[in-house]
């Protein structure tokens, strides 16, 4: 049975915050693919327990913020307070409530592939980004996947992963054609694609993985623009 995060929400939060594979690794690549985003309105979607969206503000963006756990966003909120726009939605279905062309960047942190059909979600961020804006996001690297899961590279399937702390979790493997294609259909070009290393000072706080790390891929980003 997969679980939900409502379930776990606090100690998610803990291990997030901690997580070398956010803080050292995931987020930094993020950061560096949005830029400078002083005085833009940028839209966090699936923005968990609001990690992501605390360094948003710090620097300088407007943030709006969702995600579908109510718990998430409860420690979110205790954590920045009303300076974020907070939404509980779930991104299977459409964004009624933001205008088109209102948000001037989306960030899609490793959230993605929760998604069994991404391409309606896209389309409505397509429809509520500016024509001059950009979406980021982060996925698993199709080919991590592979390396953990077996079978074909081709596969395109959900899966349960079941993590270390027992929590269930429901994925999306897929190959790299599947992903830029579905980024096609729903109106984006890519402008770039990066495969993240993991930052100097996870040498420190995790010297296996940083090892990992710099030899195989464990996620992918991209930096998406409307066609």
């Amino acid at each position: 049975m997969v679980t939900d995060y409502d379930a776990f929400a606090e100690e998610y939060d803990d291990k997030a915050r901690n997580s070398p594979h956010i803080v050292e690794y995931d987020r930094p690549a993020l950061l560096e693919l949005l830029g400078d985003i002083a005085g833009s309105r940028v839209l966090d979607a699936g923005c968990g327990s609001g990690l992501y969206a605390e360094e948003l503000l710090r620097r300088g963006a407007e943030v709006i913020a969702l995600d579908k756990s109510a718990q998430l966003l409860d420690i979110a909120r205790a954590r920045l307070g009303e300076q974020v726009q907070w939404v509980r939605h779930d991104l299977t279905e459409p964004l009624h409530w933001l205008p088109d062309r209102s948000v001037d960047h989306v960030l899609m942190a490793l959230v993605i592939h929760y998604l069994e059909d991404p391409v309606p979600a896209l389309r409505e961020i397509h429809r509520v980004l500016r024509d001059t804006g950009s979406v980021v996001l982060s996925t698993h690297h199709p080919a991590s996947d592979w390396h953990r899961l077996g079978g074909s590279y081709f596969a395109d399937e959900m899966y349960d992963d079941t993590w270390s702390t027992g929590w269930v979790m429901r994925y999306r493997r897929r190959p790299l054609q599947t992903i830029t294609s579905e980024f096609t259909q729903a109106g984006f070009r890519i402008d770039e694609l990066v495969e993240p290393r993991p930052a100097q000072a996870m040498l420190t706080s995790s010297p296996r993985t940083y090892e990992r790390l710099r030899q195989e891929p464990g996620f992918i980003s991209f930096r998406l623009t409307k066609r």
